[in-house]
């Protein structure tokens, strides 16, 4: 029990570079590591050969974590044994000597013996003793509910421990975003981010797919918390493995749980609808575009690109803003809610460099290959409200802005350890 208590406090203090320093292949912040790395160029290299942006995965936190299960089972196992046959054995016998006990009483009664025995019994019984009566003795004993407590703590330590192993082996994290009416199937390809653990099978995902019906949210109109969001709702139409097409609600902490892979709903934005012309006049490019939010009115910022056109690749770049105004900062979103939608963006042509096999980010511009659109020797800049078009300089193509959709962010996450460690938690809490 000494070493297992001197593993715990290791394996406590191994855990404490997992929170100082950011990790890699978590799901809710995927670029952390890199960020890190390039503040501290110096230091990152030295903390990455010591293990510590992967500390959870590391050689020396698995071998604290397997020595704890072991020193922890051969621990514990044997003492669930020994009570378990102390138990189901009878009170042992009285000794021959009473006086070698180290506290014993003589003393006499007038009653018959029968009668002394009968009495005795009686009175350990109300105690919740474990009574044995012979003819010439009662043997009894209790105090087993103490070493069950304090076994049940400690097996359900264990079982913890196996249930947190299994699900960091098995289980896997994801996110992506889904505008309204796109559609998402549960295959690797299809996530913005997917980060598996050591022994999760890719190949072997829930058969699942779902389509984003809509997506509501309702505000505060007024009052001191106006314009904070008091209800998000997703509206799904979704498949699994039996083929029934179902429908769902998903809200946060209310995810969709099909055989332990779960949806949860963590964030939303705004996806404007455009429709892109080249300089030919032909439409290359229509569709949502998904505007990252940067402030609570939803002030968000995006790109469009739009390699197809000819006679030279666009590039859009600029703000969305649900309820539009301009202050002497520039222009800014007065609401979270789309009472004034309008888009301000600026232009650019060339090359994307999506052709060097190089990736990119959709919601990052490269500008290493692309000159700024001049009109009047000014950089192109337009403010646009839902239905106008805005046209380029030199007939070099247009843009349309036609509506604006919502998209959703969802975690995804398997974790079959989880209904174990829950269990063994609250056993641990009961011990």
């Amino acid at each position: 029990m000494r070493t297992a208590v001197i593993l715990l406090i290791l394996l406590a203090l191994a855990a404490i570079p997992g929170s100082v320093f950011p990790q890699r292949n978590v799901a809710t912040d995927p670029a952390a590591v890199e960020q890190y790395v390039a503040k501290y160029p110096d230091l990152a290299p030295w903390l990455d050969r010591a293990g510590l942006f992967d500390v959870y995965a590391s050689p020396w936190f698995a071998a604290i974590y397997v020595l704890l299960l072991v020193s922890m089972t051969g621990c514990v196992l044997p003492r669930s044994l020994r009570l378990w046959r102390a138990i189901r054995s009878a009170p042992p016998v009285a000794p021959r000597n009473l006086g070698r006990m180290e506290d014993h009483r003589r003393l006499e009664v007038e009653q018959e013996p029968e009668a002394v025995l009968a009495a005795a019994a009686d009175h350990l019984r109300r105690r919740r003793f474990r009574v044995v009566v012979t003819d010439s003795e009662v043997r009894a004993e209790r105090g087993y509910l103490r070493e069950v407590g304090n076994l049940a703590f400690h097996l359900s330590l264990l079982v913890l421990l196996v249930g947190i192993a299994v699900g960091k082996l098995i289980g896997f994290e994801g996110r992506v975003a889904i505008v309204e009416g796109a559609t998402f199937a549960n295959d690797r390809s299809q996530y913005d981010v997917f980060t598996p653990s050591a022994w999760t099978d890719v190949d072997d995902l829930e058969p699942l797919s779902f389509r984003l019906d809509e997506f509501d949210v309702s505000y505060q109109l007024r009052g001191p918390s106006t314009g904070q969001p008091s209800d998000f709702t997703a509206r799904l139409s979704y498949q699994a493995g039996d083929g029934e097409q179902r429908t769902t609600t998903v809200q946060p902490n209310k995810p969709l749980d099909v055989n332990e892979t779960k949806f949860f709903l963590t964030g939303n934005g705004y996806a404007p609808r455009v429709t892109v012309r080249d300089g030919r006049g032909q439409v290359v490019f229509t569709g949502p575009v998904l505007f990252l939010p940067l402030d609570a009115n939803n002030t968000s910022e995006g790109v469009i690109k739009v390699p197809d056109a000819q006679p030279t690749q666009l590039a859009f770049e600029g703000l969305f803003l649900p309820t539009a105004a301009v202050g002497e900062q520039g222009p800014y979103s007065m609401f979270p809610d789309t009472l004034d939608p309008q888009l301000f963006l600026t232009a650019y042509t060339g090359d994307l460099g999506l052709g060097d096999g190089v990736p990119q980010s959709v919601f990052a511009l490269d500008r290493g290959g692309l000159t700024q659109v001049q009109e009047d020797g000014k950089p192109f800049a337009k403010a646009i409200s839902v239905g106008q078009t805005v046209e380029l300089p030199d007939g070099q193509g247009s843009l349309t802005f036609d509506g604006v959709s919502r998209f959703a962010n969802f975690q995804i996450a398997y974790d079959p350890g989880k209904e174990i460690t829950l269990a063994a938690a609250i056993v641990i809490l009961i011990g």
